[in-house]
């Protein structure tokens, strides 16, 4: 990787990296201030009132521990569907939107290769995640410790976290390549991304209703169990490797497809 390129793109990250910091922060502690037991009942009747909804979203599972309601209520939308916000920003700002307004004829001039200008952006956003995964472990970490003292399986919790980067890589990937695949911004930005909310989509109908059981069998979001990866299961951890590889991959893919396409700039 280019320091220089490096630096100057990762500052650049920092202002929307912090907004969606401050958010998760937010909704964490929040979610976390939320366990308690009589709370817990209430939300239990609100899940049997609106069943569809709550299934939805991924927390139809009643819960009695600290972990499982973490699980319920954080990972099955908001720290997965949130986060590709961050993602797709983060492919426009390092890759499309260099291309599409010629300022990549700049990085080309320098004494660097395409496959170094390339491997630095994507060093650029596989940094902003890995600091915001610990980020959020650690700030789950802290509330629970805070608020319920010995309550939290630290274990079980970075094994789930681990998966999540897992996925969060594995969006990035997809976003990244189509950045390098298309010319056009719109299809450049919107292809990867589109895809992945295609798939969200798909998860929250196969959740709603078992007549759709198929897509839930075909969404590659099914390979972050993150109650498997609590518990230790392996197929669940097979699921979150598949997932990094599938990031290494497609990232190699992408790195690929830049050092070859046509540029005119």
């Amino acid at each position: 990787m280019n320091k220089t390129l490096f630096a100057k793109e990762l500052r650049a990250s920092l202002f929307v990296s912090g907004i969606i910091a401050a958010v998760l922060a937010l909704y964490i502690g929040m979610i976390i201030s939320m366990f308690d037991p009589e709370l817990g009942e209430s939300l239990d009747a609100m899940m049997q009132s609106m069943p569809e909804v709550f299934a939805a979203f991924g927390m139809s599972t009643q819960t009695t521990t600290l972990i499982d309601f973490m699980l319920n209520y954080l990972y099955g939308f908001l720290l997965t569907a949130f986060v590709l916000v961050l993602v797709l920003i983060m492919a426009n700002k390092l890759m499309v939107r260099h291309l599409d307004r010629g300022s990549m004829a700049y990085l080309l001039a320098t004494p660097n290769s395409r496959v170094r200008i390339a491997g630095t952006m994507i060093g650029v956003v596989a940094t902003v995640l890995t600091a915001l995964a610990v980020l959020v472990t650690a700030l789950e970490m802290g509330f629970a410790e805070a608020l319920f003292p010995g309550e939290l399986d630290f274990e079980a919790l970075a094994w789930v976290n681990a998966g999540l980067l897992a996925l969060w890589l594995a969006m990035a990937a997809s976003c990244f390549l189509s950045a390098c695949l298309f010319s056009n911004a719109a299809a450049a930005l919107w292809t990867g991304g589109g895809l992945w909310i295609l798939f969200f989509l798909m998860q929250m109908v196969s959740q709603v209703d078992d007549d759709f059981e198929l897509l839930e069998s075909i969404n590659p979001l099914t390979l972050f169990d993150y109650y498997g990866l609590a518990t230790g299961d392996a197929s669940a951890i097979g699921g979150a490797v598949v997932l990094a590889v599938s990031a290494v991959a497609l990232f190699t893919a992408a790195v690929t497809v830049f050092t070859r396409r046509d540029l005119s700039v």
